[in-house]
Formats: structure tokens, C-alpha cells, sequence
């Protein structure tokens, strides 16, 4: 057959990467677009997308909205001008082809971008899927030899997501914006989605627990052996028993263990992990250290990094990747792990899987010019393959146990002996304690130390830990989710002060809003079970159309429960957003009172405090009065409760309620 071959790429670097794999290609511009040109027999034409060139967008300006469309995403969006050019330069070299090959990411976006891009200009009949792992030539030559048939499932889950993300967007946004603008007369930019509004909701609930969180007094009694802390603290409810334990008194060494402990290698790297370890030790944000490991692989630095797996693809060349790391910094810790394994490598793959890519490796590419931060990401990810292919670490522990007053304390030394993996990977080793002297039958002098302490609030977010929580509930992918968070800082719904996550009074507005009156679309349970549907269509067990009709019924059902509701809905917003007065305001913010002449939030904080004093009462003795003036300046308090509690007495003088707390 006449014709070139069309290979179509994500983005300009790795069209570049498959057309220097493919053979000596030439390099060519048109609408200032670079693709390049192969001559070899036949004729091979690699061009590049800009990520997606195609977008869904409403047929009418009506609401509720289930009819749409695919368009060229530069008449959908203002800011992806940039596209227009990249679909004419897709649209002149798709004709005469005689073959279309999909060369985008292999994941579910990739799939959607090449498939919209050969149904609009070429054949879907002459398509092909090039399916690879890392863009390193010999990666791509062999991804080359082995084209598959477009795959058909991916391409559906991901045209599913695309169509079920608009559809609740739109939608639910629509009816924010409509409300609010019928209540304040004025138009304005608000959003909800189909994972985004279930994660700010889950990120308000913990900002009101934490606001309207109570500390509670208990007493604690910490017992030493010289320089040894004793294991476990002692934890009181009343004072009299701390007070018991308080002082000097004499414990028996009853028992002395020595062992050696193996710690098995860490597994390797999936994005989640990634995120997390960045996160941890860099204070890098879940969506920089995937914008960092996407460059990387753009430049064959890594293999793909947007991946769940923990598993490291069966018959992978370690020792291709660590000879080729010999050239590089990391050439002591490459030797060292060649002796240490007798160059037998054996990974400690972890239990989680991913159809389409493996676990995160290096290529053995060796970097160059890059910056400290991308050298960063680099750097974890060499040590963490190199740690999974090395021996367990292995510590000598002993563990002593001390009868004190007929109650059993241990107090544990560890010494690591040999350092397999942590000499690779040393940022999650075991900690070194040093090891107690004593030996069995000893009698030895303990030190009692009682004082009270206070419980603690629920831990703020942090944006890997937003992340870390989609995962673990099952919403969003590895390729979404860091963006999500991302959406919901750009909206203004969230903002960040030292690293942790504050909600804003938008995003507390918008959140009170939607839970009361759609709380079906906050719902975690709704949202995991459209995931769960769209995995299906992945795996061939449920058709498209299935899914995206359900979804249409459920908001079809949410739409005409919420109509009725759209005054009360835009009056809420106004009054969230400081647009519209309250006609009766809380007593101690901008907020709508509803009890006690209080907001929601006051409000539960005066039940909290209510609640809360009985324990005080009983373990401190301190009269209510005491008991507010401590609270309102404890900085372990919520705010809410601080405010409630410094302002009791003009709050509720009159309360019979108060009388029969004091």
C-alpha cells in the first residue's frame, strides 16, 4: 500500500526520542511545529500532540446539561491556543497514511489523545498502539517490533472519565453558580467535580474537627533507667494513681534478650511512594514531584513514572542499567552492590500491581544539567532501585525487661551490624538506640516522672497526604489526583500555611453547601463506585455507554432534588463568599447564626466544650470558670472553641444549661 506511516506522539520530546529510535531521522517545521522524517523503505513521519488536542463541550447553555460534543480544545479553552497549531499539523500529515500509530503514554490518557486524534483525521481501521515502558532507544525499537491493536478498553475507560468529569462538573457547577448569582446579582467562577468536591469535603471535616477540638488533661508517668526511658509510658486518668508512681523506686532486670533482626529492602517506587518520600523529606508538593518525574521520563531518564505498581517488569536488565550507571556518581554504591549481591538481582517487588507500566526504575540514561531539584527526584529513585535489589539490613537488638511495682517495662538497644539496603537507600533505615548494659537479676534505680498532658487534635493535611488519602479510598488515579488537590488551591477553596492544609471560608461555604444539599456528590462511596465501573470498562467487562447513562440518571435524580432548593443554595453562597449580610448574624463571625445565636461552627464548639468539661472537672478540679479561661488559651484548642470560650460569659449568661454545667 501506497502512503507513509504516521506516528503520533504526546509532546514534541518524545516524538523526538521515538524518531532517533526508529532509524536517522530528518527534522522538518510546519505552523512552527517540529515532526520529523524517516526514510528507511518506507516512509515514517513521527509528529507530536501537546497533551490533549481535543476537549467535551456543551451543545446548549441550558441546566441541567447531558448533551454534548468533542471539539478542538483551542475553541474551548482560551488558554489552549497553543493547540490550534498542533491540530493543523496533525490534520496535513494524517492524509495519504497508510498506517496510524498511536505512540502517546500508554495509560488511559494517551490512549484518548491518539484515538481522538486518528478518528478525526485518519483511519481507525489502519491503527496500531505502540506500547512501551521508558523512551530509551532500545525500549522503543522493541516497542516498535511489537505494535499491538489500538487498545480498544483503555481507550473506553478513558473516554468514560472524560465524559463522567465533565458531565458532574459542569452540572454541579452550573447549579453553584446559577444560585449564586440569583442571590447576589453577580456572576462568579465556582467548582465542583466528581472527585474534586468528595476530597474538599474530607478535607473541611478534618478543618472542623480540628477547630472545634476540646483538649482533654490526662497524666502521664515517664520512668527511667539512667540514661534508658522505659517502654511503655504510663498513662493516668485521675492524679492520685500518677502520684503513686512519682519519685525514686527500685525495678529487678527479669529478663535480657540478644537477637539479630533482618529488615527486608524497601519496595520499589510507584508515584504514590514517590510523592510521599519527596514530600517527607524535600517538602515537595504531590504535583512538582510529578511534573519533576514526568520530565525525566520525557528525558529517558526513568521509565514512566504515573504508575501504581510496585513490581519491576519481569526480564529488565539490572545489570545493563547499573553498568550504565558506572559512569556516574553513583559508581562506589554500584560496585558495592555488585559484590554484595554476587551480581544475582532479585528485587523486593511489592503486592500492589499495575496493568499498563511498572514499578518507577532508572534507565541508566546518566543525567546532565540537571537542576537541584530535579536531581533530587533522581537521586531517590536510583537509590530506592538499589536498594530493592540488595540484602536485608541486620541489627543485633537487646531487649531487656525491668519489674517495677509487679508491672513489666522493656527498654530495647539496636545496633545495625550489616547495612545492606540502607547503604543504597539510608532515608527510611531503622534508628540506631544504644544498647542497655544490665543483665538479668540486676536490681536497678528507677526515676518516676508524673506530669499531666493534653490530647491531641486531629493532624492537619499536608497536599501528600490529601493525596495519600484519595488513594487509600479509591478516587482519583495516579495521574489525577496531585492535580485535583492542585484545583482546589487554585480555586481558592484551600490554602497552605508552613506545608499544612487550611480551608478557606469559600471553600467551608462551598462544602456546607454541597454536603446539605448534595451530599450524594461528596459522597466517597458514589465516587469509588464510578471508579470501580470505569475499571471495568478497562477490563472489558462493561460497556461505555452502560456507565455514562448511569451517571446521567444519578444527576438527572440530583438535578430535580436540588431545583427547589436554588434560592436557600445562592443565599448560603452569597453569605459564605461575604456578598450577601446574614439577616441574623453569629455572634462571634460573618457567618449565619442558626443556634444559641451562633453559626454551625461556634456552635459545636460550645457542645464541645459542654462536653468536654465533665473530664476536666473530674481529673483537674477546676471550676468552670477556670476551666474556660485555661481552654481559650490553649493553643492545642480549636479556634472555634477558643472563641467560644473566651467569650462564654456574654455569650450565655442567661442559659439555664450553663448553670447545670457549672
Amino acid at each position: 500500500m501506497k502512503g507513509h506511516i504516521l506516528v503520533i506522539a504526546e509532546k514534541p520530546k518524545a516524538a523526538e526520542k521515538i524518531a532517533l529510535a526508529l532509524g536517522k531521522p530528518n527534522k522538518f517545521k510546519k505552523y512552527n511545529v517540529p515532526y520529523w522524517v524517516i526514510e528507511n523503505g518506507s516512509k515514517i513521519i513521527v509528529a507530536p500532540a501537546a497533551g490533549h488536542l481535543f476537549g467535551l463541550a456543551p451543545k446548549s447553555n441550558g441546566f441541567p446539561v447531558f448533551e454534548y460534543e468533542w471539539r478542538p480544545l483551542y475553541e474551548i479553552e482560551k488558554e489552549s491556543a497553543h493547540t490550534k497549531k498542533f491540530i493543523a499539523l496533525l490534520a496535513s500529515l494524517s492524509k495519504g497514511a497508510k498506517l496510524y500509530v498511536n505512540a502517546c503514554d500508554y495509560d488511559i490518557e494517551g490512549s484518548v489523545i491518539g484515538f481522538m486524534i486518528i478518528k478525526n483525521f485518519g483511519d481507525l481501521k489502519r491503527a496500531k498502539r505502540m506500547v512501551f515502558h521508558a523512551l530509551t532507544p532500545q525500549e522503543l525499537r522493541r516497542a516498535w517490533r511489537n505494535l499491538k491493536p489500538l487498545d480498544w478498553e483503555m481507550i473506553e475507560a478513558g473516554l468514560a472519565r472524560h465524559e463522567l468529569d465533565w458531565l458532574w462538573g459542569i452540572n454541579v457547577s452550573r447549579a453553584l453558580m446559577r444560585a449564586y448569582k440569583a442571590a447576589s446579582k453577580k456572576n462568579r467562577s465556582l467548582s465542583a467535580g466528581r472527585v474534586q468536591s468528595p476530597t474538599l469535603n474530607e478535607a473541611v471535616k478534618r478543618e472542623i474537627e480540628i477547630g472545634t477540638f476540646v483538649p482533654l488533661p490526662y497524666f502521664v508517668v515517664t520512668l527511667k533507667v539512667g540514661e534508658f526511658t522505659l517502654d511503655p509510658t504510663l498513662r493516668f486518668e485521675n492524679k492520685e494513681q500518677a502520684d503513686e508512681w512519682k519519685g525514686t523506686c527500685v525495678g529487678e532486670v527479669v529478663s535480657v534478650e540478644e537477637l539479630e533482626e533482618k529488615y527486608s529492602p524497601p519496595y520499589p517506587f510507584n508515584l504514590p511512594d514517590l510523592q510521599m518520600e519527596a514530600a517527607r523529606l524535600y517538602g515537595f508538593s504531590p504535583a512538582k514531584t510529578q511534573s519533576i518525574a514526568e520530565d525525566l521520563y520525557l528525558d529517558a531518564y526513568i521509565s514512566y513514572p504515573r504508575t501504581n505498581s510496585q513490581k519491576y517488569p519481569k526480564g529488565l536488565d539490572y545489570e545493563g542499567i547499573l553498568n550504565q550507571l558506572l559512569g556516574s556518581q553513583y559508581s562506589g554504591l554500584v560496585r558495592a552492590l555488585k559484590k554484595e549481591t554476587k551480581g544475582i538481582f532479585k528485587p523486593n517487588n511489592g503486592p500492589k500491581d499495575d496493568p499498563a507500566h511498572p514499578a518507577i526504575y532508572p534507565t541508566g540514561k546518566v543525567p546532565k544539567g540537571l537542576d537541584r531539584d530535579h536531581m533530587k527526584i533522581y537521586d531517590l529513585i536510583v537509590r530506592r532501585f538499589m536498594a530493592t535489589l540488595a540484602t536485608p539490613s541486620r541489627y543485633l537488638v537487646r531487649r531487656v525487661i525491668i519489674d517495677i511495682k509487679n508491672r513489666r517495662f522493656k527498654v530495647v538497644g539496636k545496633k545495625r551490624i550489616w547495612m545492606g539496603w540502607t547503604l543504597y537507600y539510608p532515608y527510611s533505615a531503622p534508628e540506631e538506640k544504644p544498647l542497655p548494659p544490665y543483665n538479668e537479676g540486676e536490681k536497678v534505680k528507677v526515676r518516676c516522672t508524673a506530669k499531666v498532658q493534653y490530647t491531641k487534635p486531629p493532624e492537619r493535611f499536608t497536599k501528600a497526604k490529601m493525596v495519600k488519602w484519595m488513594e487509600k479510598v479509591g478516587i482519583g488515579t495516579e495521574a489525577t489526583r496531585a492535580r485535583i488537590v492542585e484545583t482546589l488551591f487554585k480555586r481558592g477553596y484551600l490554602k497552605s500555611i508552613n506545608n499544612k492544609v487550611y480551608v478557606t471560608d469559600l471553600g467551608m461555604g462551598v462544602a456546607l453547601v454541597l454536603s446539605k444539599y448534595f451530599p450524594e456528590i461528596v459522597s466517597v462511596e458514589l465516587t469509588r463506585k464510578f471508579e470501580e465501573e470505569m475499571e471495568k470498562i478497562r477490563m472489558g467487562k462493561k460497556k461505555r455507554e452502560e456507565v455514562v447513562n448511569e451517571a446521567k440518571k444519578v444527576l438527572m435524580y440530583l438535578m430535580s432534588k436540588y431545583k427547589p432548593h436554588l434560592s436557600e443554595v445562592g443565599k448560603k453562597l452569597a453569605q459564605a463568599l461575604g456578598d450577601l449580610e446574614p439577616e441574623n448574624k453569629c455572634a462571634l463571625c460573618h457567618r449565619e447564626a442558626q443556634e444559641d445565636g451562633l453559626c454551625y461552627l461556634h456552635s459545636m464548639a460550645a457542645k464541645s466544650l459542654l462536653e468536654a468539661y465533665p473530664t476536666w472537672k473530674t481529673r483537674l478540679g477546676l471550676s468552670f470558670k477556670e476551666y474556660l479561661e485555661r481552654v481559650s488559651k490553649m493553643k492545642g484548642a480549636g479556634i472555634y472553641v477558643r472563641d467560644v470560650a473566651g467569650n462564654w460569659d456574654s455569650l450565655f449568661k442567661s442559659r439555664e444549661r450553663i448553670n447545670k454545667a457549672r
